[in-house]
């Protein structure tokens, strides 16, 4: 029987897209945001595609600031730009 892969929205296009595809984003229980790419952090996770597109997206409509309910610090979004940029979307 094959593996069930979890699927997960992304906040910039809004596709159900498989988990490992996408970059988690997650708010530590401390409220510090940081990048996680094996996705084992504890805390709340948000996941966009490792596109510049989707990232845009989510910046422009605050998709991040709403799923945490608090202010995104721009370095986030600056490593998450650097991130896409390397072209490695999932692996780290």
């Amino acid at each position: 029987m094959p593996k069930k892969i979890p699927m997960r929205q992304c906040l910039g296009c809004r596709e159900m897209k498989p988990k490992p595809q996408l970059i988690r984003v997650v708010r530590s229980p401390q409220g510090e945001i940081s990048l996680d790419f094996r996705g084992k952090k504890p805390g709340r996770g948000a996941y966009i595609c490792p596109q510049g597109e989707c990232l845009a997206r989510a910046r422009k409509s605050k998709a991040l600031e709403r799923a945490f309910s608090t202010a995104i610090p721009p370095e986030v979004y600056e490593a998450l730009e650097e991130q896409m940029k390397a072209g490695d979307g999932g692996a780290g």
